[in-house]
């Protein structure tokens, strides 16, 4: 009985461990804002924390969500971050905030992954077709059309994307669980790295001729630098 006792409470605990790791580790104070000086500083999970009694409210605020990115780029899109880089007081705090802008017509932000973070997005203007893609060996896309003050969830790692299908101006506003979530595009990271990945084999994972290969990477790379 006591043997079965254990493996339960073995269980439990594995889960538990588990789940506190699928988000960005809790604080151990009230909060931790982030400085770039180390003097005075301690080094906690990426940045150096100011002393508490220095913190201002400042630390904590962000102007300017209200405002338009500009759509005028070759995916017509623009992501404007509110994260620990812009609110030193998110540090520790595991929670971040994006503003998502599209243009009309098939504004795209193009498929993508947060390494470290959930993302869950309420579209406020516009007409979205979004969507993310499971893991292998499944590649199951789940995909929907969203309206005004729809809400869509991204689990953390998955590959997904936003798409303007409609004749108007689309925002979408997201919140993702870390301070500072991360983002792969996929294209860009592929057909765009510095030092460029092998054309060998960039043509034989996607079944492409190398010429066309190194096309894309010369515009992705040209792109990224």
């Amino acid at each position: 009985m006591k043997g079965v006792q254990f493996l339960v409470a073995f269980v439990l605990l594995a889960l538990a461990s588990k789940l506190v790791s699928a988000s960005d580790p809790s604080p151990l104070q009230d909060f931790c804002v982030a400085i770039n000086d180390t003097k005075d500083g301690v080094f906690v999970n990426g940045k150096f924390c100011k002393d508490p009694n220095l913190a201002t409210a400042e630390d904590f605020f962000l102007p300017g969500l209200n405002i338009p990115g500009n759509t005028s780029n070759q995916v017509g899109s623009m992501v404007t971050p509110a994260n620990v880089q812009q609110i030193p007081g998110l540090n520790t705090l595991g929670i971040s905030l994006v503003r998502i802008d599209y243009a009309p017509y098939g504004g795209l932000n193009p498929p993508h992954t947060h390494p470290r973070a959930t993302e869950i997005l309420v579209v406020v203007e516009g007409t979205l077709s979004v969507g993310f893609v499971t893991s292998n060996t499944d590649n199951r896309l789940f995909t929907k059309v969203l309206y005004p003050g729809d809400v869509f969830v991204f689990p953390e790692g998955m590959i997904h994307f936003q798409f303007n299908i409609g004749s108007t101006n689309a925002v979408a506003f997201a919140a993702l669980s870390s301070q500072n979530p991360g983002v792969i595009t996929i294209a860009n990271a592929v057909f765009g790295s510095d030092p460029a990945i092998n054309s060998d084999v960039l043509a034989k994972a996607f079944q492409l001729d190398q010429n066309i290969v190194k096309q894309l990477q010369s515009r992705f790379w040209w792109d990224n630098n």
